[in-house]
């Protein structure tokens, strides 16, 4: 498998791994599991999920799932993951899914890793980076606005829920540059 390494000085994005599996689990709240995995996690689901996602990797899938990585021990306060195939998405969109664990939130670190794989996007041949964020979700959409996403349009999914989505131009002035935070 190739080791895909994001870095912009401050977090690096790699695959997710194993032994991030107990990291994770302890980062787990309420917030997280309400807005992204959409229950609890065990620790044979996450390991399943992580070697789902290596196997993503290695045979080129449709799914690019980051653990953000902070210092030289590469602590991980979240993961962030690019689906270039969901439903919804045109075939030149990708999906954009994030989250941090609590102690991480609020330093900037979402909005930098969005940037980063918004940038391995386009180089992946994505054209619009796509989030997609339930109106309560106030720390997700900041994330995106602060990212230069910009308002798009709005779906339902089963149950009803709302979807406000936010757009990413990753084709802007024929080369596609990060806007920091």
């Amino acid at each position: 498998m190739q080791e895909v390494k994001l870095s912009d000085g401050i977090i690096t994005l790699s695959p997710l791994r194993l032994d991030d599996a107990e990291a994770h689990l302890a980062g787990e709240d309420e917030p997280l599991v309400r807005w992204l995995s959409g229950g609890p996690g065990t620790r044979e689901g996450v390991e399943a999920y992580i070697r789902h996602c290596r196997e993503q990797w290695e045979t080129a899938g449709s799914l690019c799932a980051f653990g953000i990585r902070v210092g030289a021990d590469e602590v991980l306060p979240g993961t962030i993951d690019l689906r270039f195939a969901a439903e919804g998405l045109a075939p030149s969109q990708v999906n954009v899914a994030y989250g941090l664990y609590p102690s991480w939130r609020g330093c900037g670190l979402a909005t930098r890793a969005v940037l980063l794989v918004s940038r391995h996007a386009a180089a992946e041949g994505g054209k619009e980076a796509v989030i997609r964020v339930e109106p309560r979700n106030t720390a997700s959409a900041a994330v995106a606005r602060r990212a230069g996403f910009i308002p798009g349009k709005h779906t339902h999914v089963e149950g009803g829920t709302r979807l406000d989505w936010c757009i990413q131009d990753l084709r802007s002035d024929g080369q596609w540059r990060p806007r920091w935070p």
